[in-house]
């Protein structure tokens, strides 16, 4: 993986920043949701998911495979050449959160009117899953009771 960036000399101290790095475009973003929630690990299926020319898809996901968010794996049709696919890593994996974070918000504040694309829920019982904050103790906090506090590392 690649280390933070730096501004006149000094590492990137801001955790978002330094994630917008990595994913902050919308295409990065698409690529993430259609491996993290649609099992897409192709490249031709990428593009014909998403519409996108192949020499931006190309440089995302060899961005991607630089960063340690995916891997590339080798495969062969009969027939065909040596190809590759790319599936998602643990740190990959992690990203499913930001997505449906997004999502929650855009199902509330952008609601297409045939409903969400796709609905969130438990592996296990298939109840509906929110994104939320979660203290040490387990307990759902609301939002007006979460505050962010610099840390030791934080220049503010």
């Amino acid at each position: 993986m690649s280390s933070a960036r730096t501004t006149g000399g000094e590492e990137t101290v801001c955790s978002i920043a330094r994630t917008l790095e990595v994913v902050g475009d919308k295409w990065t973003l698409l690529v993430l949701r259609e491996a993290a929630l649609r099992g897409v690990t192709r490249f031709a299926d990428f593009r014909r998911e998403l519409g996108i020319a192949p020499d931006l898809l190309t440089g995302l996901l060899g961005s991607l495979v630089t960063e340690g968010i995916m891997e590339k794996r080798p495969y062969r049709d009969p027939g065909s050449r040596t190809r590759y696919s790319y599936h998602l890593t643990p740190a990959g994996e992690e990203l499913r959160l930001i997505l449906a974070a997004l999502q929650q918000w855009g199902d509330v504040h952008r609601t297409p009117t045939r409903g969400p694309g796709h609905l969130r829920r438990s592996g296990t019982g298939g109840r509906p899953v929110s994104v939320a904050f979660v203290d040490d103790a387990g307990t759902v906090l609301p939002l007006t009771e979460v505050e962010f506090t610099p840390s030791q590392g934080g220049t503010r």
